[in-house]
């Protein structure tokens, strides 16, 4: 008995040992993990975001998930308490636009015959959308960095028959247009990724016509001049800025002073779309787990795909906790003085 008791004490030394082993390795993997995921690895530069969109254009996973539509969904009240996730994905990017049409008081029986600019068009499902709901003697123009989204919004404008709506590759910050050339100007989620602020709405207010609608909505970080970033914070925006190669954020206050600024416009509208739109982060995760067809057959993909969803549960945490700000403006360009 003595061998045996002998015998089952250092089985029992060795399994826990094992055990232990296992823990510290998996422990170690996990902080490696962690480690690798909070790096972030697409910080802005002056090509970066032709270079990035370009990429996620050609390899198909943003418009099979997304669809046409590269931006946040609208989600109401109703649709909240009953659950996101019961909600149509694409159909709360429609919502959405509808949505920001009636912000920025767009509509067909107003503004059928507009010349509309669409700063910063993606792949121009915007673009597209407007076109029709403006109906075919309005005429949308779309401009983007990126060549490969110029070619794929251009190739779906054409297979719907789309003839109102065209792209180019443009600089939202040294446009080609004349001053006072377009009655709307609407920009959707691009002022993220503009590195400088004020040029980039100096630019907007210059080419929009006299009387001409404006419609802004972007991402924003809070106004910290009453509570300043603590060091968490600091650390956040880090994070966001340098994942998805956004040069930096602004706050709400901070764009509506930038367009009063320019002395062109009348009083902006401003409004904080958090409630509206934070569904979209989770649940552009959600839809990616509950239908794997996007990026399964794409192996090469398969990291990036990770470090996307851990940006998107990022970008909700940051959003939920009052970090970030989803900002909503609409302002009417001043008469000439006669």
């Amino acid at each position: 008995m003595g061998l045996v008791g002998s015998a089952v004490k250092t089985v029992t030394k060795l399994a826990t040992s094992d055990k232990v082993a296992l823990a510290t390795a998996t422990a170690v993997g996990a902080a490696g993990v962690k480690y690798w995921l909070d790096k972030p690895s697409r910080a802005y530069t002056s090509d970066s975001v032709a270079r990035e969109y370009d990429a996620w254009t050609a390899d198909g996973i943003l418009e099979y998930y997304w669809g046409e539509h590269i931006h946040l969904g609208y989600y109401s009240p109703e649709e909240m308490e009953a659950g996101y996730k019961k909600k149509n994905f694409i159909q709360a990017k429609y919502d959405f636009i509808d949505e920001m049409m009636a912000f920025g008081g767009i509509n067909a029986d107003e503004d059928k015959g507009a010349n509309v600019l669409d700063v910063g068009c993606g792949f121009g499902g915007t673009s597209r959308y407007l076109a029709k709901s403006l109906g075919p003697e309005a005429n949308v123009t779309g401009i983007t960095l990126s060549p490969n989204q110029v070619k794929r919004g251009t190739e779906l404008a054409e297979e719907r028959g789309i003839k109102n709506a065209h792209f180019t590759v443009m600089n939202a910050l040294e446009m080609d247009f004349p001053d006072n050339s377009f009655d709307i100007v609407w920009a959707c989620e691009s002022g993220e990724h503009m590195p400088d602020k004020e040029k980039y709405i100096n630019e907007m207010m210059r080419v929009l016509k006299p009387g001409g609608k404006f419609v802004m909505a972007t991402w924003c970080q809070r106004d910290d001049r009453g509570k300043p970033f603590d060091k968490k914070d600091e650390r956040d925006l880090k994070f966001l800025y340098e994942e998805w190669t956004h040069p930096y954020f602004i706050s709400i206050q901070a764009y509506e002073e930038l367009i009063a600024a320019t002395g062109f416009m009348n009083v902006a509208k401003t409004a904080d779309w958090v409630k509206e739109t934070i569904a979209s982060w989770r649940h552009s995760i959600w839809v990616g787990v509950y239908d794997p067809r996007g990026f399964i057959f794409k192996p090469t993909k398969y990291w990036k795909c990770v470090k996307d969803a851990y940006c998107l549960e990022r970008m909700h945490r940051a959003f939920d906790r009052g970090l970030m700000e989803y900002g909503m403006f609409a302002a009417t360009k001043k008469d000439l003085e006669p």
